[in-house]
């Protein structure tokens, strides 16, 4: 046989071999892709990792009300509280990555839990297929209207005139609520007793009513009883001025440099999720959000939109991850 022919033999089984690895690949995602193609044939749940009436809750409620018709499927939000969130998550991390399982995560659950919780169950950049960050929300000092504090110059006054005898409330050990109330305890070096709670809505009810003093949360929770005269919020964590509130100083401004912080609210799937059913996923909701009523409903909520990409968010969520890594050191706030 000629060099030529034996040549053309291999091209050919090289070629035969390359066609048959094609095939095989194609049948191996065959299955995922008629999945995806046939999803949704089901109602999807929509896991809230904290109580229901607090601000994730809210947010969840109106990106699930109007995903359901756009999916032709009910969307159904399941509270799941518990550990900071870390039960809720825990259980998305671990559902089945079929598309019918979402999580609405948050700073707390996506961002601080790994670097406070020293036996936390999930690793947020390894367990979740990041969908799409809906939004960030002003995060507020607010303290009960019957103290006489009315700024963050009076709150350091009181603090210090009253050492471990003010009481700010959190969404629950770990929260985002809770580490920012240990760091602002050791910028501004007061001391503050902590009062945890399991989310926000029963944190309210108390901060209202004078059983705890003060508390760090979201302009969600709280811009309404602002409003009511109930609570006095005295300025933002934000790096810079709120663009709902913008009467109110950043905490830096106002007597505590450098202490910064902001709420987001995103939403991902388990990991190995099917991309097809991701990119969907994605392309509602982002369409949800630039209707002009949620955006109205968000901003009224002290809530600025966002909308990103799958990829845009998995940066996003590592960029958060290193943040409050350096916060929690600093806080010196570790877990069980």
């Amino acid at each position: 046989m000629t060099n030529a022919s034996k040549f053309r033999r291999r091209l050919l089984a090289a070629g035969s071999a390359f066609a048959a690895a094609t095939l095989a690949a194609a049948a191996s995602l065959a299955p995922s892709v008629a999945a995806a193609q046939a999803w949704p044939s089901k109602p999807l749940r929509m896991v809230v990792p904290f109580t229901a009436g607090g601000s994730t809750d809210t947010v969840a409620r109106i990106i699930a009300e109007r995903l359901g018709p756009r999916l032709g499927q009910p969307v159904i939000v399941e509270n799941k509280a518990g550990a900071g969130g870390a039960v809720g998550s825990d259980h998305v991390a671990k559902s089945a990555p079929d598309g019918y399982t979402m999580l609405v995560g948050t700073s707390s659950t996506m961002a601080i839990a790994p670097h406070v919780y020293t036996k936390l169950p999930y690793e947020p950049t390894r367990d979740f297929a990041p969908i799409t960050l809906l939004g960030t929300a002003d995060i507020m000092i607010v303290v009960n209207a019957s103290l006489p504090i009315k700024t963050v110059e009076d709150l350091l006054k009181h603090a210090k005139a009253n050492p471990g005898k003010l009481t700010f409330a959190s969404g629950g050990n770990g929260s985002i609520s809770h580490l920012l109330g240990e760091y602002f305890k050791s910028m501004a070096k007061v001391d503050l007793l902590h009062v945890p709670y399991r989310g926000d809505a029963q944190m309210v009810v108390d901060l209202l009513g004078g059983q705890v003093d003060m508390a760090f949360g979201t302009a969600v929770a709280f811009l309404p009883h602002v409003k009511t005269g109930k609570v006095t919020a005295l300025a933002v964590t934000n790096p810079k001025r709120s663009t709902t509130q913008g009467h109110l100083p950043t905490v830096s401004e106002a007597g505590v440099p450098g202490y910064e912080a902001v709420q987001w609210f995103g939403i991902a799937a388990p990991s190995g999720t099917p991309q097809p059913i991701i990119q969907r996923l994605n392309d509602e909701i982002r369409a949800i959000l630039q209707i002009p009523e949620v955006r109205q409903r968000f901003g009224e909520l002290g809530f600025d939109v966002v909308g990103n990409t799958p990829d845009e968010f998995r940066e996003f969520l590592k960029a958060e991850n290193a943040k409050w890594k350096r916060v929690a050191e600093i806080s010196g706030t570790k877990l069980d």
